[in-house]
C-alpha cells in the first residue's frame, strides 16, 4: 500500500497470510467498521508459551493487538500512511483458551494531526469475556 492510497482493511486478509511476521503467525482479517478492525488469530501449536499446556503465549496476542489498532487507525484515516507504535500497554484479564483462534479488535477513538489514540480488546468466542484490553497511541507520518 502507498501513502495516501485509500485503505480498504479487508483486502489486507491476503496480504496479511502471507507476508512478514503477521503472515507467519497466521493473522486473518475478521471484520471492520469506520474506525476499528477485526483480525483473527488461529491458535497453533508453534504460539504455545508453555509446552504441553496449550495457552497461547503472550507475543502473539500482542502482535495482534499492534496490528489491529494499527489497521483502525488507517480505517478512521480513510487511507493508509505510515505510523510507529509509541505505546501500547495490555492488560491481561485471563488466559487465551488452548485451542481455539483469539479475535483482536482495534478501535482508533481520537486521532490528531501527529497522534492517533487507540483501544481494544482480545476475545475468543465472548466479547464481554476478553482475555486482554489495550491501549495506546502511534505516532502518525501524515504530510511528512
Amino acid at each position: 500500500m502507498l501513502a495516501g492510497q485509500k485503505f480498504d482493511p479487508s483486502a489486507l486478509a491476503s496480504m496479511l497470510t502471507n507476508l512478514g511476521h503477521s503472515g507467519w503467525l497466521g493473522m486473518q482479517y475478521h471484520a471492520h467498521g469506520d474506525d476499528w478492525v477485526e483480525l483473527a488469530l488461529p491458535w497453533r501449536e508453534e504460539l504455545v508459551g508453555i509446552v504441553g499446556d496449550g495457552t497461547l503465549a503472550s507475543g502473539p496476542i500482542i502482535s495482534l493487538m499492534d496490528n489491529a489498532t494499527s489497521m483502525g487507525v488507517w480505517t478512521r484515516r480513510g487511507s493508509f500512511a505510515p505510523q510507529v507504535t509509541l505505546d501500547l500497554r495490555v492488560d491481561y484479564m485471563r488466559a487465551a483458551e488452548p485451542r481455539k483462534t483469539l479475535i483482536g479488535r482495534g478501535q482508533c477513538y481520537k486521532l490528531t494531526r501527529s497522534i492517533a489514540f487507540v483501544r481494544g480488546i482480545a476475545y475468543q468466542d465472548d466479547p464481554e469475556d476478553p482475555v486482554a484490553h489495550v491501549a495506546g497511541t502511534f505516532i502518525t507520518m501524515v504530510g511528512q
